[in-house]
């Protein structure tokens, strides 16, 4: 009987510790809620329209806002935020698509933040721009937590990855205004289920648009670019 006690204050201790890291955390996020409103005032003053672009590494963003961009390049002035963890070989992609780009190395940190979009604005030539793009670090588990300020939240999953991703991240994908299926050049090869894709897809995100692209071929991306037209 004697053991009791001492495993009570183990317990106690990890509670006690449990309750610091979620009270650590709330203060993270509503410190990054305030910047995000801050960001948003920014974003309205400057007639801008800001998505933030979000999926697992790998999935496509790059490509598909290199595409996006090139093809708006006529119609429409943007810029794009990318956020990495070390390289800039993304960054210097996308300056291919003519639109301004600046980098944001984050480093160790699996996300992006509010006050790191406010100092790369502060940075950025937006006069005449019309789109922001902020491609967020490839993960689909801290971004979900952090509000950048944007208008539209969007999530990519390539058919590469499986029908079931919206299902392993819902939290992630209950954020979403718009899921975009990329790479749906690949769908053949790869066996990919479309309807158990879109079914998933509406069982956790019900409020989300939901387009299929390939930056690729080009597929689906007259559609994406018109629903940008009209932000």
């Amino acid at each position: 009987d004697h053991e009791h006690p001492h495993e009570h204050d183990h317990e106690h201790i990890a509670l006690e510790s449990d309750r610091r890291t979620i009270s650590i955390t709330q203060s993270i996020l509503s410190q990054n809620d305030r910047w995000a409103e801050r960001n948003r005032g920014y974003f309205l003053a400057k007639g801008l329209s800001v998505l933030n672009v979000l999926s697992s590494p790998g999935a496509g963003k790059t490509a598909l806002l290199e595409r996006t961009m090139t093809e708006l390049r006529d119609r429409l002035k943007s810029a794009i935020i990318v956020g990495d963890l070390a390289t800039d070989n993304d960054a210097k992609r996308l300056q291919r698509s003519g639109a301004e780009v600046i980098q944001i190395t984050t480093g160790t940190v699996c996300h992006l933040e509010a006050e790191m979009i406010s100092r790369a604005l502060q940075q950025m030539h937006l006069d005449g721009v019309k789109l922001l793009a902020i491609e967020n670090v490839g993960n689909l588990v801290c971004p979900a937590a952090y509000d950048l300020g944007e208008h539209l939240r969007v999530v990519l999953f390539s058919v590469t990855e499986g029908e079931d991703k919206p299902l392993k991240y819902p939290v992630m994908f209950k954020t979403a205004d718009i899921v975009l299926i990329s790479k749906i050049d690949l769908a053949e090869a790869v066996e990919f289920n479309r309807e158990l894709a879109l079914h998933n897809i509406r069982q956790i995100a019900p409020q989300a648009k939901i387009l299929e692209v390939s930056a690729k071929t080009g597929e689906g991306m007259e559609n994406w670019c018109e629903l940008l037209l009209t932000l």
